[in-house]
């Protein structure tokens, strides 16, 4: 079987995107962090300078206009996300490079049933993946075409606006310093929305092959178990293979926890901002479509966009923790399911570890504060939508 046909199958995007990025922790080349690639370095200063520093120096000069701080805050947030997303995938390349090896390992050693597994997950990850770039590419297109009909407004005005308003240390109005940094502003945008789409499904993906080899390794003690309790094996080699089971147990509580200690920070923040990016979001849809204000439908579409994009982000998240969570919690069922009753009373007894080690569920967690499930979902839904009700009380 062809390894690298398959993890081109379960990572399409992510590998494609983070390759562009020049994060993507191949394990067949060797990384080094204190030698960061220079598309790693640009994408980090376009969003730094350009877009982060800008609308949050913006938001200060708007300070009381609460329409005007939710906008400039809401730009600034996403971008923020993707860039603290950004840098902990490069930061911790060496360990993801080892999870990858891990998945490569993975491939090349399964079984025609074990591959049918993976790849069962593999396409329920791929449509979570397709899902986020849909919305991802329909929040981009509608943001190109509303800052491309901005430039062309612009063409021919004595002071042109730039897509995040700023006191650059040029001047910005003279040609090509104002083409030049309308079009790097817009990039970042785009490589924003870009960065959040592809470490998302990176990660949401690692979790899902973490939920099937935990299927597969329930499936084989099944199989271990019925094998001595029809007395198909001995005693030693039922011995041998619980030995193999627990150790890979074990190894795959460690790499889910290696996931989740590369994350876990970065999680709170993307927490914390995308309960504020709903809030924010719905905030500004809301206030044109009270206000009646004179607002494009483009912006309409794109605003609307906006908000589905931060809800898919959030809910594969949360699917995907919610997965490991269960598959965890079902590896101790499954030893009681099997027929430990057919067993004779020492090797039943040695089921024990299994179940020992199942007894705390693998998590994805947000700063080690919370835990990434579909009640936490509906959560933060809840909240944005309580912060949202502050807003409009400020408002009015």
């Amino acid at each position: 079987m062809n390894v690298n046909k398959d993890l081109s199958y379960a990572f399409t995007l992510s590998r494609q995107c983070l390759r562009l990025l020049g994060v993507w922790p191949d394990p067949q080349v060797s990384l080094n962090i204190f030698r960061p690639n220079i598309r790693f370095i640009i994408v980090v200063c376009i969003l730094s300078l350009y877009v982060i520093v800008p609308q949050l120096t913006n938001m200060f000069r708007a300070w009381g206009n609460v329409g005007r701080m939710v906008e400039y805050v809401a730009s600034a947030n996403f971008s923020l996300m993707a860039l603290s997303k950004l840098v902990a995938t490069w930061y911790y390349g060496k360990t993801l490079r080892s999870l990858m090896t891990s998945v490569m390992t993975d491939w090349s050693t399964s079984n025609i049933w074990e591959r049918d597994t993976m790849l069962n997950i593999a396409r329920r990850g791929r449509s979570l993946s397709f899902k986020c770039c849909v919305a991802a590419t329909c929040t981009v297109t509608f943001y190109v075409s509303l800052n491309l009909l901005k430039f062309y407004r612009n063409m021919h005005l004595s002071q042109r606006s730039l897509v995040y308003r700023f006191a650059f240390p040029y001047n910005v109005q003279k040609s090509p310093n104002y083409e030049i940094t309308f079009f790097i502003q817009l990039s970042g945008g785009i490589y924003a929305a870009l960065i959040n789409c592809t470490i998302d499904c990176f990660i949401s993906i690692l979790l899902l092959h973490m939920c099937a080899q935990l299927m597969n390794l329930r499936r084989t003690l099944n199989n271990l178990v019925g094998e001595l309790a029809n007395r198909s094996i001995s005693s030693a080699r039922f011995k041998e293979g619980l030995t193999a089971i627990v150790t890979r147990h074990q190894h795959l509580i460690r790499n889910v926890k290696t996931i989740d200690d590369c994350y876990s920070g970065v999680l709170f923040v993307h927490m914390l901002a995308a309960t504020f990016q709903l809030c924010f979001e719905t905030f500004q849809v809301y206030t044109m479509i009270t206000d009646n204000l004179d607002i494009s439908i483009i912006k309409v579409a794109f605003l609307s966009f906006y908000v589905v994009l931060v809800l898919t982000h959030l809910y594969i998240y949360c699917y995907s923790a919610e997965r490991i969570l269960t598959e965890s919690t079902n590896l101790a069922y499954g030893a009681y399911e099997c027929k430990w009753y057919d067993l004779p009373m020492k090797e039943a007894k040695d089921l024990m570890f299994i179940v020992y080690g199942s007894t705390i569920p693998l998590r994805l967690t947000a700063g080690k504060f919370g835990v990434f499930s579909l009640e936490m979902f509906g959560t933060t839904i809840k909240t944005s939508m309580g912060y949202l009700s502050a807003l409009l009380t400020m408002k009015d």
